[in-house]
């Protein structure tokens, strides 16, 4: 999937349908002159459902919807005939989106599984029919209800992308390439910060036709929770992954130090993914002999007593198996 087609945040504006309006009917046949009230009800309005589906990976389909509206309910008729319920509209979102009333910036609810159907706008009642209304002092009502109004309202659908592993570093870390060779996805790779400006999403093939989907978050920088950058806009994205990859290249200065400052970042934006499965990949170790590999896990081992690291390059294809079955064994335990 292309950079552009991911589309990841949209507003839209939704409108349910009216109520029809219910029957003033009076029952007229041959030989019956002045029959009594028999009007109908008048049908709902249609309902807006949104809708889970596994398959669709982005909101790329309704960048261009804007506008979304269900069918007005049929007025009532004679003989007591309810009038036909309006169209219900339903629209189709990837699993992960958060639906949010624009106004108030509520979340609402959100989609999470296939299959999954919310009412966004809930269609108007149709009204009543005058046969309602009769009674032993009044036998001929020439009234009925008005059916309700729909609802309208304006909705921001988020995509917080659903992933078992999510790659963490700072723009040019790596994490892009990781994902070209670890799966069959095709991302913009270049040698400067911010190549990635959307996530992308690879499933990796693991033995036995089982796989897991990973995906890579732009990168984070300093600051990324208070929104410098584009800081709530990617990090969003890590909320929804089960194990996090944290990537950081084996030439920087202070490896702690980078890993630190990436842990801190998503503690101030949600301290819950302090609770998710963390793994540190040092990444271009094709750079290093064996002699300074020895002396810089002698360090590493100091400074990560409680975190699981290890060492790989993507470009000399090093330590690649070794990364599929730890992360599928901390996927799976």
């Amino acid at each position: 999937m292309t950079e552009g087609n991911f589309v990841d945040y949209v507003k839209i504006f939704v409108s349910s349908g009216k109520g029809g309006k219910g029957s003033t009917h009076l029952h007229r046949e041959k030989f019956i002159e002045k029959g009594g009230p028999d009007g109908g009800d008048g049908g709902r309005g249609g309902h807006v459902f949104l809708v889970g589906n596994k398959g669709l990976w982005t909101l790329f389909h309704l960048k261009f919807a804007r506008h979304i509206k269900a069918g007005h309910g049929g007025d009532g008729g004679g003989d007591r005939s309810t009038g036909a319920d309006g169209d219900d509209k339903f629209i189709e979102v990837p699993l992960g989106t958060v639906v949010k009333d624009k106004e108030t910036g509520e979340t609402l609810f959100e989609i999470t599984e296939h299959g999954e159907k919310q009412i966004l706008s809930r269609g108007g009642k149709g009204g009543l029919g005058n046969w309602h209304f009769r009674s032993s002092t009044n036998q001929t009502p020439r009234y009925a209800q008005p059916g309700l109004p729909g609802v309208e309202m304006d909705v921001i659908l988020e995509l917080k992308v659903l992933a078992d592993v999510g790659l963490v570093g700072f723009p040019n870390a790596g994490k892009s390439t990781l994902l070209s060779v670890l799966t069959s996805a095709k991302p913009k790779i270049a040698d400067y910060p911010f190549t990635t400006l959307k996530p992308n999403l690879g499933i990796v093939a693991y033995r036995d036709f089982q796989s897991f989907v990973i995906a890579d978050i732009p990168g984070i920088i300093e600051g990324a929770a208070e929104g410098k950058g584009l800081g709530h806009y990617f990090l969003r994205h890590i909320e929804r992954n089960s194990t996090l990859l944290f990537l950081v290249p084996v030439d920087t200065p202070d490896i702690k130090a980078e890993y630190d400052i990436l842990v801190n970042e998503l503690t101030k934006y949600n301290p819950e993914m302090l609770d998710k499965e963390r793994l540190l990949v040092i990444s271009k170790c094709d750079m290093l002999d064996d002699e300074l590999k020895a002396e810089l896990k002698v360090e590493l081992d100091v400074a990560f007593k409680d975190t699981p690291y290890m060492f790989i390059s993507s470009v000399a294809q090093q330590g690649l198996s070794e990364l599929k079955d730890k992360l599928w064994k901390m996927l799976n335990d």
